[in-house]
């Protein structure tokens, strides 16, 4: 059995926990214009991190993005995932393609879409105006608007996938008993599928939120030079300001947030899952 083990596991220690690693020396390390970095083991580029108020509005940033993208992703996911789950009919193969179309394009092709239908001289913009409702051209672009679509269309069809897997194990016929008992189908939604559906809800809400907090492209390409996120950050001192440490120690601590955030909620939707 162990030698089974033996290449995976090496395999996953070579690229992810040996990179970690190296990643969290490096952030312990000195910034020096000159030398790339100076040796050391200080805690000086978290406690920057943390008390400088520009990387403090951008962790906060981050984090109402993702949580409103998760939000938004369930809410629009768990009707389109329950739909899907309870197709019967021959198209409901097609219907799976369609979810999974999204998925085929890369993230930059797809913010590049956006950027077309919602810039100033976009369809959205070009069809308002040719229609006599608007005079000057919306703001659609480049702010937490945008970059809140953007994201949710990504991180929608793994939202719709996941809660489809579970709600397709719910049998049909605890819906039917209950609205035969004369349940409303609010009731039947509330009582008897969101309760059994959780288990989707915690993994696809924790699938999702995790995109989300490390998303780099959407931001970047919808939400303009002043529209910052912890990911395009992160880049930024590593590859335009030079700063490895610094950088190691914004990627840490995205990280680190990212985690607990995950743990927390997973454990909070299990209490709920085990009490209903």
């Amino acid at each position: 059995m162990a030698a089974l083990v033996l290449p995976a596991g090496l395999l996953v220690f070579t690229l992810l926990v040996a990179p970690m690693l190296l990643l969290a020396r490096i952030s312990l390390n000195r910034f020096s214009p000159t030398e790339l970095m100076v040796e050391a083991t200080s805690a000086e580029n978290y406690l920057r991190a943390l008390q400088d108020p520009y990387y403090q509005q951008v962790l906060l940033t981050t984090l109402g993005v993702a949580l409103g993208c998760t939000l938004l992703a369930l809410a629009l996911g768990f009707p389109a995932a329950y739909w899907l789950a309870r197709m019967e009919s021959r198209w409901k193969s097609m219907a799976t393609i369609l979810v999974l179309f999204p998925l085929l394009v890369g993230n930059v092709v797809r913010a590049a879409g956006w950027m077309a239908l919602l810039g100033n001289e976009g369809a959205i913009n070009a069809t308002l105006r040719g229609l006599g409702l608007i005079s000057a051209p919306l703001p659609l672009l480049y702010n937490a608007g945008s970059v809140v679509v953007g994201i949710v269309a990504v991180v929608l069809p793994y939202m719709i996938l996941t809660l489809s897997a579970v709600i397709e194990g719910i049998p049909r016929q605890a819906e039917e008993a209950a609205a035969n008992l004369g349940a409303k189908p609010m009731t039947v939604f509330r009582r008897v599928v969101l309760p059994l559906a959780l288990p989707g809800v915690a993994a696809g809400s924790v699938l999702v939120f995790i995109l989300c907090m490390n998303a780099y492209a959407t931001p970047v390409l919808l939400g303009g030079p002043q529209f910052k996120m912890m990911a395009p950050a992160v880049y930024d001192q590593f590859v335009r300001g030079n700063n490895w440490p610094f950088g190691a120690a914004l990627a840490f601590i995205l990280l680190a947030v990212t985690l607990v955030l995950t743990v927390v909620g997973s454990t909070f939707l299990g209490r709920k899952y085990r009490a209903a």
